[in-house]
């Protein structure tokens, strides 16, 4: 009877290595637009998505595409300056209107889906004049059109790039993606992030919560499995 414990312990073990092996390989990275905030001059991972976040008059926001990590230390940075005057300095102020400076960074073409290319090498910069309630997403929209959103609101592609594709996850960094800077995904993610941001693509690494659960049940199971053994050995 003194058995039945070290057996459930097998068991155990054995089921919990079953469900690991099972799971999905983790994405080393993703294709995707990531936001970022220039306020203070550099650029940090937005902690909100553009369809929330409502800038107020002279702030800079940032977009890049590239093959990142969903996270804020492993995102790729835009490659211009986050530097209000620089893009809305031609843009005179006028009522009833604030000015949100725009970075848009295609990135490079070794980040490009399958059949494109980036549709510019430079960062582009716009200085977008809305609405005092406008969001983020409208100010983008105001000087970058068209945009390209998923069922689930993430920004999927800005003035026709990509034309495919959303956040799609790969399995090894292509070569030429940006290294490690400094939201978060993401954000975020994704951004993470996701919430209707171009923060994080739609999963974000680590487990699923089908394994996690999966996981819990077989313990839950097979401590009582142990528990009733030792009951039964007294």
């Amino acid at each position: 009877m003194r058995r039945r414990p070290r057996t459930a312990a097998a068991v155990l073990l054995g089921l919990l290595l079953t469900l690991i092996a099972a799971s999905p390989a983790l994405a080393a990275g993703y294709r995707y637009w990531s936001f970022w905030d220039g306020a203070g001059g550099t650029w940090a991972y937005a902690t909100q998505g553009p369809s929330t976040a409502r800038p107020a008059d002279g702030t800079v926001y940032g977009f890049r595409f590239s093959v990142s990590k969903d996270a804020a230390a492993e995102a790729a940075r835009p490659r211009a300056a986050a530097d209000f005057e620089a893009v809305c300095a031609g843009t005179p102020a006028a009522d009833g209107k604030k000015r949100v400076a725009v970075v848009l960074d295609f990135g490079v073409p070794e980040d490009a889906p399958g059949g494109e290319r980036p549709p510019q090498d430079a960062p582009r910069t716009a200085c977008a004049q809305v609405a005092p309630e406008a969001t983020a997403a409208e100010a983008l929209a105001s000087v970058a059109k068209p945009l390209r959103y998923n069922g689930a609101a993430l920004l999927c592609g800005i003035s026709g790039y990509p034309r495919t594709g959303c956040g799609e996850p790969i399995a090894d960094p292509e070569p030429g993606a940006a290294a490690p800077s400094a939201s978060a995904s993401a954000s975020a993610s994704a951004s993470a992030s996701a919430s209707g941001s171009a923060s994080a693509p739609a999963g974000s690494g680590g487990p699923s919560a089908g394994l996690v659960a999966g996981i819990a049940a077989v313990v839950a199971v097979a401590a009582a499995g142990v528990w009733q053994s030792r009951r039964r050995g007294r």
